[in-house]
């Protein structure tokens, strides 16, 4: 018997036990006299190596097992965890929630999802592809990785900030009084790595890494090593860029934020709290006409697949925004009820969302030529996102560009603007996806905004 097949049979026994974990604690909680009741049960286990200057720094192993019960007297609700899953600590966390339930107000919108929203069958998505290595390997790979970029033997590369190799297994389960139970296994593996380099204006640091649900599909030490190095070397001799409005071109890394920030405004939370400058916006243009937002929840060995929800309810395929309209909000059981809508399947947030453009995605060159002169920003600091207002302003750093061509690196830079009018003057997105996130984003070229240089 390969050791593939006996990795996939000692799975599918730790499956099984969750999932008879979670109906133990299900008929202790009905035995307790609620109502409903609602179990997460998660066990972890995973390896960490960091290295630096080609020693272990450290070595880290993970083993983790708990569960966590919601449970509902009448409308009230009350949580409680623990990692101790013995018959006795099972009852004493349900009587714990129990009792927090009896102290807490009633509220209408509480309670399990719809019975009828959980799904009848799990889809198979790829998502567990352990990765057989030990720490001698993980440690000979980070080591690896860091060493790659120093053996370019650019002098102005003078240290490393440390490697890592990471590798985890995780499995959930989720039950509910509708007699749902649902189980699922996963996978995440990475390589990382950070340099500095100076020369004579001072010191400089970037990094790469490359993460996936299978190890196979990681870029390689080496190119992780390189190109972590060749982004550090890049910005050294920053300027500052004239203080002005510029285009600005945000690459997939930041891109994608730029989009959390979107999903966040539309979200159930944001809505019935009215904290968010996407108030009241369903069936209004968000971005321009040839822009979409699809959420794809089951895609194999996606970072964000998952085949139901926090609430157990079945994820689905769907566009939040399609052709730059808004088309609705993301929303848990919760937040649906406050609003008095239906449950979109984003308890817990969302599953692949994908950035899509009816025109062709550009190259970088083209972008830069898109753009002509302005600022093509690789980092941002500080959390100047105001989510009512929709005012953004942060430090950022990255390449000035003149003539569609990169002319210096540029750094202690403000950018500002306002996310409404941002995103509808998205002037065009990139061809190179980050595939390494729950968003999908490529890069955002935006028509204009305010760039302060420190000069």
């Amino acid at each position: 018997m390969g050791n593939q097949q006996v990795g996939n049979q000692q799975v599918g026994k730790q499956q099984a036990e969750l999932a008879e974990l979670v109906r133990e604690i299900l008929h202790e909680a009905r035995k307790q006299g609620t109502d409903a009741a609602e179990v997460s049960v998660s066990a972890d286990a995973g390896l960490a190596v960091n290295v630096r200057k080609g020693e272990i720094e450290n070595l880290e192993f993970n083993q983790d097992r708990g569960f966590g019960v919601t449970v509902y007297v009448g409308q009230s609700k009350g949580s409680a965890s623990t990692t101790d899953s013995s018959a006795t600590a099972i009852a004493d966390t349900v009587r714990a929630a129990r009792d927090i339930a009896a102290y807490t107000e009633d509220d209408p919108c509480n309670g399990l999802a719809d019975p009828d929203l959980m799904p009848d069958v799990l889809p198979e998505l790829d998502l567990y592809h352990p990765w057989d290595v030990s720490p001698e390997a993980a440690t000979d790979l980070a080591i690896a990785c860091e060493a790659a970029g120093l053996d370019l033997g650019d002098p102005r590369l003078t240290r490393s900030d440390g490697a890592q190799v990471s590798t985890q297994r995780s499995i959930r389960a989720y039950g509910n009084s509708h007699d749902f139970v649902g189980v699922y296994s996963g996978t995440r593996h990475g390589i990382s790595t950070v340099y500095i380099a100076q020369d004579e204006q001072g010191m400089q640091r970037d990094y790469w890494y490359t993460s996936g649900r299978d190890a196979a599909e990681l870029q390689s030490a080496g190119d992780v090593g390189v190109e972590a190095a060749r982004r550090t070397l890049a910005r050294l001799s920053p300027r500052s860029a004239p203080t002005g409005s510029y285009p600005v071109l945000f690459v997939p890394q930041l891109a994608s934020g730029l989009f959390g920030s979107l999903l966040s405004a539309a979200s159930g939370g944001a809505q019935y709290r009215k904290s968010t400058f996407l108030l009241d916006a369903v069936g209004e243009q968000v971005v321009p006409t040839w822009l979409s937002l699809v959420e794809r929840p089951h895609l194999k060995k996606a970072i964000g697949s998952a085949s139901f929800d926090g609430d157990g309810v079945a994820t689905r395929e769907q566009a939040f925004v399609r052709d730059g309209v808004l088309e609705r909000y993301l929303l848990s059981t919760y937040s649906a009820r406050k609003l008095g809508l239906k449950t979109t399947g984003n308890a817990g947030g969302i599953h692949n969302l994908d950035v899509e453009s009816a025109r062709p995605g550009l190259s970088e060159a083209q972008l830069r030529k898109e753009m002509g002169t302005g600022l093509l920003v690789c980092e941002l600091m500080g959390q100047g996102v105001n989510a009512v207002t929709g005012d953004y302003s942060r430090g950022a750093a990255g390449f000035w560009i003149e003539d569609g061509e990169i002319a210096f690196p540029v750094a202690e830079l403000t950018i500002a603007g306002n996310l409404k009018d941002m995103y509808t003057t998205i002037v065009a997105l990139g061809d190179d996806v980050d595939y390494r996130g729950n968003i999908r984003a490529p890069s955002v070229l935006m028509e204009e905004m305010m760039v302060a240089g420190s000069g």
